[in-house]
């Protein structure tokens, strides 16, 4: 009898683990438009509330959070391989407003986005550092998740 209730326990978990994937794969895929947490909550099949706490609980961030980072992850890609303005760079990631956006991108980097681009490394040396090594050293680090 408690093996059948941990397995049922086990297939409801996989399937709650697909929900979350399937809306972290949703925020990827939409991250441009004006999505929310009832959105969102809406493709994993779950109430808002519910759904916050479980993404929260698999991915150690809130969904708006995960939201917020992936914008800030492509903004800063945007920075460093186009020569798009601020303005035009804060639009292309979803956003509405320039300043909001300069405020995210420096709680996520620790400077503006225009201090950012100024240091990064020519293009010709930036093609010679390993696209994962760079990528991995330009992720933004948020100051919930780090190790003490």
């Amino acid at each position: 009898m408690q093996l059948a209730i941990l397995t049922v326990m086990a297939v409801l978990e996989t399937q709650t683990e697909r929900h979350l994937l399937r809306a972290r794969d949703f925020i990827d895929a939409h991250y441009r438009e004006p999505i929310n947490v009832s959105i969102v909550a809406r493709a994993a099949y779950q109430s808002p509330a519910h759904f916050t706490r479980q993404f929260r609980r698999a991915f150690g961030e809130t969904p708006h959070q995960y939201l917020l980072t992936r914008r800030m992850e492509r903004a800063a890609a945007l920075l460093r391989n186009t020569d798009y303005n601020v303005a035009r760079v804060c639009v292309s990631v979803g956003l509405s407003s320039v300043g909001s956006f300069t405020t995210a991108f420096r709680r996520a980097f620790g400077e503006s986005p225009t201090h950012y681009r100024e240091r990064l490394p020519s293009p010709f040396a930036q093609a010679m550092i390993p696209t994962c090594i760079y990528e991995a050293v330009s992720r933004p680090r948020s100051s919930r998740n780090r190790e003490d």
